[in-house]
């Protein structure tokens, strides 16, 4: 994958990145425009109007980010297992 990614010209594409920029920081970026893609293409489909697809696939990661955080304190607010004591259970 490297070598097809190293192969891209860096020079003259309209988002023209610093070279230090590591390459692995794009995956965020690649990743959220997959993600709203994807959103955009199943609304599509399910509703046969661009307008609602677009509508559904830009308000959908902004939920999900939402509800991901709380997803994410959620689980540091509970109590750490520890392997130990779960393993001495049984």
């Amino acid at each position: 994958m490297s070598v097809i990614l190293n192969a891209i010209p860096r020079k003259g594409l309209p988002l023209d990145f610093p070279v230090s920029m590591p390459l692995r920081a794009l995956k965020p970026v690649t990743y959220g425009l997959m993600h709203l893609v994807v959103a955009i293409s199943v609304a599509f489909v399910l509703t046969g109007s661009w307008t609602a697809a677009l509508a559904i696939g830009l308000i959908e990661p902004a939920v999900q980010t939402v509800a991901y955080t709380l997803h994410e304190r959620a689980w540091n607010r509970a109590p750490a297992a520890s392997v130990d004591a779960t393993a001495s259970a049984h």
